[in-house]
C-alpha cells in the first residue's frame, strides 16, 4: 500500500521546516494498526556497471543476474541514479552520512593503504540515526574509509614502503606485525554507528585478514602467498594471516549476513543491515562453481557470484519471515573499472556501462551512474521504474523522514527524502546533483543539463584534458558525445554559479549555512577562490 504525504516532500524541499515535515510524515506513516517500523537492508556492491545487469541491459546478451533482476521486477528500478565520486571510498562516505565528500579532506582519490579516518567524530552517519529509532545495526564487508591504525612511529615507514611481491619473510617482520595487530584498531564501523561489524576493510589491499568489531582475527605474521599478486588479483604485497585465500571472501561475508539475518527473526527491534560487497571489484578470485560460467572471464564470472550471494542473502530474508517488512536497497558505489578486460566483454557483446559513456574513475556518466533498485512490500509497487533523478546521499534523508527523526541543520547536508516518490509519487526529490571523477573533477547536474568542469573524462578514460567544459543535455544525448559548452555560455554560467553558492554555503539541502572541512576547490578557468574554512 502506498502513504500519500505531500507535505513532507514540499516542506523538505522548499525549506519551509524540516522539523514540520517529518512531524507530517509521522501523521502519514500512522495507520488505525500500528505499522512497524521496516528493517533496512543495503546491497552495495563494489565497481558493478550500469549495463552489468539484466534488469538495465537495452540488448539481448550478456550477463545473467537472475537474482538480482528478480529484485527490480518485485520492486522499483531508478534509470538516473547517481554515486557521489566515480571511485569507491568517497562515494562511501556520502551514502554513510548524506553529505558530499568533497566537502571533507578527500577531494580526489581514495582512502590510501593505512589511511585515516574520512568520516569525523560527530559526523552522523545512518547507523546513528537508525540507532535513534532503536534500530540494531550491523556492517558486514568492506569499509574503506579509514582507522586510527595503532602503527607504532618507528614502524610506520616500513607499513607504509611498497614491497616486492616475493620478499622473504623475516622474524622482526613479525615483530612489526605483531607491534600493530595486536592492538585495537580505532575509529572503525563500530565507532561509526554500527553495532557490529566483520569485514575486510580492502580486499585487495593488506591487511589480509578478516577484522570483526575492531581486532583483526588472528595477527598477520607472513607475507601473502606471491601467487595471490598477478594481474587483477590482490595489488600491494603486505601481512597476511596464514593460508589466507581471496576466493573465501565474498563466500565468507555472506554466509556473515546469513548468520544475521537469523540472528534477527525473533527480534522485536528493527534492524539495519549494510553489507558492503566487495565484489565484483579486484581481486577477481572466482571460485570454482563459477569459474568460466558467464564466457566473459573472470569479471563476468565474478558478477554473476556476486549474484547469486545477494540471491542467498534475499533467500534468508524470505526464509526467516523478514521479507515483508524490510526496504531493501541494491546498489553500486561506482561504475566498472576499465582494466578488468572491459573491451573484451564488449566485443563478445557485453557493455559494463550500458548505453553511458566512460567507466569507473570518469566524470562521464559510465563513472557514476550506478543501478539503483528497491523493494519494500506494501509500500514500493512492483515493477515501478523512475527516471527521477536520485543520489545515494538521499538513503540518509529518507531513513529519517521514514522513522519521523528530526535532522539537526549540521546534518545529512546533501540529502533529500525520496520517501513520497518510492510511496508512488511523481514529484523527484531534487533538481541537481553533483558527482566526481577520480581527480575531483565535478560533474554537475542541473535537471537535464550536465556541466563538467574541465575537458576530457576527469580519470582513466582520457590522459589529456582539453581546454574549457563540457555541457551535456543528457535528455537528447546520454551518451555525452555533443559538447554544447560553446552554444550555450548562459546555461555554463548559471550551473558554475550553482556550483560555487552550494560550496559557500556548505550544503545543498534547504537550512542554514554549514562549514566546509577544508577549502574546497573550485575548478575554476580563474585564479581558485578559498572556500570556507
Amino acid at each position: 500500500m502506498g502513504f500519500a504525504c505531500p507535505t513532507t516532500c514540499s516542506a523538505t524541499r522548499f525549506g519551509l521546516g524540516w522539523t514540520v515535515g517529518l512531524l507530517w510524515t509521522a501523521l502519514c506513516w500512522a495507520e488505525p494498526q500500528t505499522r512497524p517500523l521496516p528493517n533496512v537492508l543495503i546491497l552495495y556492491a563494489d565497481d558493478l556497471g550500469y549495463g552489468d545487469l539484466g534488469c538495465y541491459r537495452q540488448q539481448a546478451g550478456g550477463l545473467a543476474t537472475p537474482h538480482i533482476d528478480k529484485l527490480s521486477q518485485q520492486g522499483m528500478r531508478f534509470t538516473d541514479a547517481h554515486a557521489s565520486s566515480a571511485v569507491c571510498s568517497p562515494s562511501r562516505y556520502t551514502l554513510l552520512t548524506g553529505r558530499y565528500h568533497w566537502r571533507t579532506r578527500l577531494q580526489s582519490g581514495i582512502v590510501g593503504l593505512w589511511g585515516s579516518p574520512v568520516i569525523a567524530e560527530d559526523r552522523l552517519t545512518i547507523g546513528q540515526l537508525a540507532r535513534k529509532s532503536g534500530y540494531t545495526t550491523a556492517c558486514i564487508g568492506k569499509w574503506h574509509l579509514g582507522w586510527d591504525w595503532p602503527i607504532p612511529p618507528q614502524h610506520r615507514a616500513f607499513m607504509e614502503a611498497s614491497q616486492p611481491t616475493t620478499i622473504g619473510l623475516q622474524a622482526w617482520h613479525q615483530e612489526a606485525w605483531r607491534a600493530v595487530f595486536a592492538n585495537p584498531l580505532g575509529s572503525g564501523p563500530t565507532s561509526r554507528g554500527f553495532d557490529t561489524y566483520f569485514g575486510t576493510d580492502v580486499p585487495n589491499w593488506p591487511p589480509y585478514c578478516f577484522i570483526q568489531q575492531d581486532r583483526t582475527l588472528g595477527i598477520p605474521n607472513q607475507w601473502l602467498d606471491a601467487a595471490q599478486l598477478q594481474r587483477n588479483l590482490a595489488s600491494k604485497q603486505g601481512p597476511a594471516v596464514a593460508g589466507w585465500k581471496l576466493e573465501s571472501i565474498l563466500p565468507t561475508l555472506t554466509d556473515r549476513c546469513l548468520r544475521f539475518l537469523e540472528s534477527q527473526q525473533a527480534s522485536t527491534q528493527p534492524f539495519l543491515l549494510y553489507f558492503s560487497l566487495t565484489s565484483p571489484h579486484t581481486p577477481l578470485a572466482v571460485n570454482a562453481p563459477w569459474k568460466g560460467r558467464s564466457g566473459l572471464g573472470p569479471y563476468g564470472d565474478l558478477v554473476m557470484e556476486t549474484d547469486a550471494a545477494v540471491g542467498q542473502v534475499l533467500e534468508a530474508l524470505e526464509t526467516h519471515g523478514l521479507a515483508e517488512n524490510t526496504w531493501v536497497i541494491f546498489t553500486s558505489d561506482n561504475g566498472c573499472a576499465p582494466y578488468v578486460d572491459v573491451k573484451t566483454m564488449e566485443a563478445r557483446g557485453h557493455m559494463p556501462s550500458g548505453p553511458l559513456r566512460g567507466y569507473k574513475s570518469d566524470a562521464w556518466e559510465g563513472g557514476h551512474r550506478i543501478p539503483l533498485l528497491m523493494r519494500w512490500p506494501g509500500v514500493i509497487e512492483p515493477g515501478r521504474v523512475s527516471d527521477a533523478l536520485v543520489h545515494q546521499a538521499d538513503l540518509m534523508a529518507t531513513l529519517a523522514a521514514m522513522t519521523a527523526t528530526p535532522l539537526l541543520e549540521d546534518e545529512a547536508v546533501d540529502s533529500f527524502s525520496l520517501l513520497e516518490l518510492i510511496q508512488g509519487g511523481t514529484q523527484a526529490a531534487r533538481d541537481h546533483a553533483i558527482s566526481c571523477s577520480i581527480r575531483g573533477v565535478p560533474a554537475i547536474r542541473m535537471g537535464h543539463w550536465k556541466l563538467i568542469l574541465e575537458g576530457g573524462s576527469g580519470g582513466w578514460s582520457s590522459s589529456d584534458t582539453q581546454q574549457g567544459v563540457q555541457l551535456y543535455d543528457l535528455n537528447a544525448d546520454l551518451g555525452e558525445t555533443r559538447n554544447l559548452a560553446e552554444a550555450f555560455p548562459d546555461r555554463v554560467a548559471q550551473i558554475r554559479s550553482a556550483w560555487e553558492n552550494w560550496i559557500d554555503r556548505g550544503r545543498t539541502r534547504p537550512g542554514l549555512d554549514q562549514a566546509n572541512d577544508v577549502s574546497v576547490k573550485r575548478w575554476s578557468l580563474q585564479a581558485e577562490k578559498a572556500g570556507p574554512n
